[in-house]
């Protein structure tokens, strides 16, 4: 797989891209640079497949414990599912203002997703990229916020969901307003308060996907790096930086979540 440090580190580093070159058409990149030269429209398969899956976990716990609740002594299925909704619905409860039943089901889906796809940094670094060599995949990432991809289509479905609300709660002609009369109520600032306005709407996202990828990236390359290790020392720091995780890990979700209902409140608000 890898010959020296840099190449370890590398390989550990390159997404399973699909994507069109000259010479071959739509292929998986064998290297670093192919997938370099595939360009935009590539695809990295681990960060959708790894997505997918986890999406479909969260649907199955929940669906089993929905299934499986009862009156009598809950099983533990049950006791994570409803300590997560009551959590989730009590930070909707103090965080958002408007009124939409969207609203609690779509963070509570944030939060149990990213933290699932979160969850995947838990699983020793070597352990799936080294099967999926076995089978002649040349790269394979697991952590899907570790990929900016990743994290840039869950935060532009959030500014979509964003601009959406506005208008619709506030109308075009009041989301309109609202960002050429804020923050000076003035026609002669028109200019200066659009340039502010978009920014600050365009930033929302930006700073969304940038955050968690960063925590998860930056987590992922010190994992890495401490595989790099003797044996003896692997231990002696992996241990800790796992358990500096736990924290990390669900910190990162509750603060997509938490963001997420802020951003949607806001736009749910109508001063006019």
């Amino acid at each position: 797989m890898a010959n020296t440090p840099v190449e370890y580190i590398q390989h550990h580093l390159q997404n399973l891209v699909l994507g069109s070159l000259p010479e071959r058409g739509w292929t998986i990149a064998k290297t670093a640079e192919e997938a370099r030269e595939m360009g935009f429209w590539s695809i990295n398969l681990d960060t959708l497949g790894w997505s997918i899956a986890m999406g479909v976990l969260f649907l199955w716990l929940f669906r089993k414990a929905a299934r499986n609740a009862t009156t009598k002594v809950p099983g533990p299925l049950q006791n994570i599912a409803e300590m997560c909704i009551e959590f989730v619905e009590g930070m909707v409860r103090d965080t958002f203002h408007g009124r939409n039943p969207v609203i609690a089901p779509l963070a509570l889906t944030i939060f149990v997703w990213v933290f699932l796809m979160n969850s995947l940094k838990w699983i020793p670094v070597d352990f799936i990229p080294g099967l999926a060599h076995l089978f002649g995949v040349p790269y394979f990432k697991i952590v899907p916020t570790a990929d900016p991809n990743g994290t840039f289509g869950i935060s532009i479905g959030v500014f979509l969901l964003i601009i959406y609300y506005s208008i619709k709660v506030k109308g075009i002609g009041g989301f309109a307003k609202e960002l050429s009369l804020t923050p000076f109520n003035h026609w002669a600032l028109i200019p200066f308060n659009l340039f502010l306005e978009i920014l600050g709407l365009l930033t929302k996202p930006l700073t969304l996907a940038l955050r968690l990828f960063g925590n998860m990236y930056a987590g992922e390359v010190v994992f890495i790096l401490i595989a790099l290790l003797p044996f003896w020392a692997q231990w002696t720091l992996n241990l800790p930086w796992a358990i500096f995780h736990l924290l990390v890990i669900p910190l990162q979700a509750f603060i997509f979540m938490v963001l997420t209902i802020v951003y949607l409140s806001a736009a749910h608000e109508d001063h006019h």
